[in-house]
């Protein structure tokens, strides 16, 4: 079975519908952040702090290549692993890449931004992530889901998308 691999802005909603996801499919979940915080034992923010972005794309780099040669499980990424073309091409090998695409403007409604280290509570740089990558995360996509409600309708609209693959991919 394929991996379903979530990905898009900071806070559009990939671990918590990850989690739902994963437990309603019964497949395990690799959230790639939580990953970096096990092996290093440090927080994101205190690595981006620490490190730098460079140094934190690093760890994602090898975190995402571990879990993407994993079978039939969830992969929550960080919203900047479009940013490498190697993190997108191991996902996407053994992956059904599917883009949450939820706006700024309903982030901000829902989430707080201070634990966000590329946005640290500025609202401008978060619209400016989302104008910057969102041709990247198109690109990368098997499938877009807008995410315009909460995590029960965006878990509906997934498990609706992935039962046409699953009858797609059947011979």
């Amino acid at each position: 079975m394929k991996n379903i691999v979530l990905i898009g802005l900071s806070g559009c909603g990939k671990s918590t519908v990850g989690r739902r996801l994963a437990r309603r499919l019964r497949l395990p979940l690799l959230d790639t952040d939580v990953m970096i915080e096990e092996r290093t034992g440090r927080t994101i923010p205190d690595i981006f702090a620490r490190e730098g972005e460079a140094g934190f794309r690093n760890m994602e780099t090898a975190c995402v290549k571990e879990a993407a040669e994993k079978e039939g499980v969830v992969i929550s990424t960080g919203g900047g692993v479009i940013l490498r073309e190697e993190n997108m091409t191991a996902l996407s090998k053994n992956g059904l890449v599917v883009f949450i695409d939820r706006h700024p403007s309903h982030i901000l409604r829902s989430t707080t931004l201070g634990d966000r280290p590329l946005v640290q509570n500025d609202r401008d740089r978060l619209f400016r992530l989302y104008a910057d990558r969102l041709a990247l995360y198109r690109r990368h996509a098997d499938v877009t889901v807008p995410n315009h409600g909460g995590p029960r309708t965006l878990k509906k609209r997934l498990l609706q998308i992935l039962r046409h693959y699953r009858r797609a991919a059947k011979p």
